[in-house]
C-alpha cells in the first residue's frame, strides 16, 4: 500500500485498515491506528509504518485514544514479526538466539531475519539491544542506581552498557538518570535562502539543523526533541558553522563537513553516511539506497531512517527521493526539497561548465 494511500485512510479513519499499518505524528511523539478519532495532523508531520513495535523503535508512543497496540496485522508475515517483537520483549533477561526466535513464531531462522528486517528495518538483535537499553532507561528514570538498572535489564556486565551509552543514550547512564542535568545546548537561528534556519550545538558538535517560517515554532521543535537539555541562544559562538552551511546553501561549498552529535540507532547512522556519499546535484531512490547498503528490500526501513534525520543540509535527506522521482514527504516541507535539488543541480551545471572551459583553456 502506498503512503498516498494510506494518507487517504488516515483522512477517512478507515477502520477497515486497522491493522494493516499506524501512523506516527512527529510534533506529538504519538502514533495512532488510522481509524483513531483524534484530530488529523498535518501530512508532512506524518510517517508510516507497517507494525506498532517498529512506530515505538522510532521512538513514538501509543494513543491512549486508540490503542494502537491492540489489533492484529492482516498479514502473516507482519503479524509474525509482531509475535517476535512480543517474544524478545518477554525475554529481556536474556539472549535469545535466532532459531529460538523462528521456534517461537513458526519460521526458518532465515526468513525470520529476512522479514524481520525488512519490516523493522534492523535485525531481531538489534531489537533485543534496544528493548534493553530501553529497559535501563526506564529503572534509571524510576530511580535506580546505575548498576542495579544494568544487571536487572540483563547486560552481563557494566562495560556492555557503556560501549553503547554514547551512541544509543547520546550521554552517559548517570547523567541520563538525572534528565540530561548537565548537558549544554547552543542555537542560533539566521535567515537563509530556504527561510529561516536553526542550527544547534553540544560542546561535541551539531545536534540540530532546522528550517522555517518562524523563529517561534523553530525554538519549540528544539526543546521539544530536547526536553531536558540546558538550551540557551547563542549567536556569536555558532557563528562560523551558520555561515558555512549558508555557503552550502549558496553552491560555494558543495561538501559541508561540520562536527556532530546526534543519537542514532546502528541502522540509522549506516542511512545517513549513505545519504553523505550522494554526490552534490544528484539524488537517489530510497530503494537503490537500501541496496547500497545490501539490503534491498528496506526501503521503507530508508524512508524512516531520512524522516528522523535531525540534521538537515549536513546529512542531506533531501537527495532521497521516490521510486519513480517523486520528491516524497521531508520534514522541512516538499517545497523545500524541491528547491534544493533544483539549486543543487544548477550549480553542479554550472560547476561543471566552469570545469570544461578551465580544461579547453589549458589544452
Amino acid at each position: 500500500m502506498l503512503n498516498d494511500d494510506r494518507w487517504q485512510a488516515v483522512l477517512a479513519a478507515d477502520a477497515t485498515q486497522d491493522g494493516a499499518f499506524v501512523y506516527a505524528v512527529r510534533s506529538t511523539g504519538v502514533y495512532c491506528r488510522p481509524s483513531c478519532p483524534s484530530r488529523r495532523p498535518k501530512r508532512e508531520s506524518v510517517t508510516f509504518f507497517d507494525v506498532p513495535e517498529a512506530a515505538e523503535g522510532a521512538g513514538f508512543r501509543a494513543c491512549r485514544r486508540c490503542n494502537p497496540r491492540d489489533t492484529n496485522a492482516r498479514d502473516p508475515h507482519l503479524e509474525a514479526v509482531r509475535a517476535a517483537c512480543r517474544y524478545l520483549e518477554s525475554r529481556d533477561e536474556g539472549a535469545v538466539t535466532l532459531a529460538e526466535l523462528g521456534d517461537a513464531v513458526g519460521l526458518s531462522p532465515h526468513h525470520l531475519q529476512r522479514v524481520f528486517t525488512r519490516v523493522m528495518g534492523i535485525s531481531p538483535r538489534a531489537y533485543a539491544d534496544a528493548r534493553r537499553l530501553s529497559r535501563v532507561k526506564s529503572l534509571l528514570k524510576a530511580g535506580d542506581d546505575v548498576t542495579g538498572a544494568l544487571y536487572e535489564a540483563g547486560y552481563g556486565s557494566s562495560s556492555r552498557l557503556y560501549e553503547r551509552a554514547d551512541e544509543q543514550l547520546g550521554m552517559t547512564p548517570a547523567t541520563y538518570r538525572r534528565g540530561g542535568e548537565g548537558v549544554h545546548i547552543r542555537y542560533t537561528i539566521a535567515d537563509s535562502p530556504l527561510g529561516r534556519i536553526l542550527v544547534a550545538a553540544t560542546r561535541k558538535g551539531v545536534c540540530m539543523v532546522s528550517l522555517g517560517d518562524h523563529d517561534a515554532h523553530l525554538e519549540h521543535e528544539l526543546r521539544h526533541d530536547f526536553p531536558t537539555a540546558e538550551i540557551a541562544r547563542d549567536d556569536k559562538a555558532l557563528g562560523a558553522w551558520v555561515k558555512a552551511l549558508l555557503r552550502h546553501l549558496d553552491g560555494k561549498a558543495p561538501h559541508i563537513d561540520l562536527p556532530l552529535d546526534v543519537r542514532a540507532t546502528a541502522f540509522q547512522r549506516k542511512v545517513w553516511q549513505a545519504l553523505r556519499e550522494i554526490p552534490y546535484g544528484e539524488h537517489r531512490t530510497y530503494k537503490e539506497i537500501a541496496a547500497a547498503l545490501g539490503i534491498p528490500n528496506a526501503a521503507r526501513a530508508v524512508g524512516r531512517a531520512c524522516a528522523t534525520n535531525p540534521v538537515s543540509l549536513i546529512v542531506p535527506c533531501h537527495r532521497a527521493v521516490g521510486s519513480s522521482g517523486d520528491l516524497t514527504g521531508y520534514r522541512w516541507g516538499v517545497a523545500r526539497k524541491k528547491a534544493l535539488l533544483a539549486q543543487e543541480r544548477a550549480n553542479a551545471d554550472r560547476a561543471s561548465v566552469r570545469h570544461d572551459e578551465r580544461a579547453r583553456r589549458s589544452a
